[in-house]
């Protein structure tokens, strides 16, 4: 994991040019991640090494969570260069990590944003296809929300895109 931590840092303080259309830039990196699960392992510890290599980095730790906080950290998104999300069994299970996901598959498509997934004690098949317990979790998020079957089939299709790109399995790292 150390060899992807260094190329994570390399990619976030290298230089990029960007077009008239993107939005001004004022994170170098945001990270995007389940709490419960990654908090106080790999988010924190990503987290505390792009800090101390300047990299300027929103991580949503301090907010509380609540609908109408939800602007802010979408925001961020958008003013980023680099989004890394870290996947975890968990992520699937909350509404929130989901909307900030088809918020940075937004920003891909739109400003080309980079974006690297981090698949951690998760197979990318898994989150490709909502398999696994990655799956389940997915599952019952869905149960919540099967009034809107437009914002799910969103979210299906934004775990997909970004399962698909190039990223970290932390179980090929150690």
């Amino acid at each position: 994991m150390r060899s992807a931590f260094h190329h994570l840092q390399l990619m976030a303080s290298s230089s990029s040019s960007s077009s008239s259309i993107t939005p001004k830039l004022e994170y170098e990196v945001f990270l995007s991640f389940h709490g419960v699960d990654t908090r106080t392992n790999i988010t924190s510890h990503l987290y505390e090494a792009f800090c101390q290599k300047k990299i300027k980095t929103f991580i949503d730790d301090k907010l509380n969570r609540g609908e109408e906080i939800f602007a802010f950290p979408l925001k961020a998104i958008e003013h980023s260069k680099i989004s890394v999300i870290i996947f975890s069994k968990g992520y699937a299970s909350s509404r929130w990590c989901l909307k900030e996901l088809e918020e940075i598959v937004k920003c891909k498509n739109t400003y080309d944003q980079i974006v690297i997934p981090v698949f951690y004690d998760v197979d990318p098949s898994d989150v490709r296809n909502q398999s696994g317990d990655f799956g389940k979790a997915f599952a019952e998020l869905e149960k919540r929300f099967m009034d809107d079957s437009e914002m799910l089939q969103r979210w299906r299709t934004a775990l997909m895109d970004a399962a698909n790109l190039s990223g970290y399995d932390s179980k090929n790292s150690r």
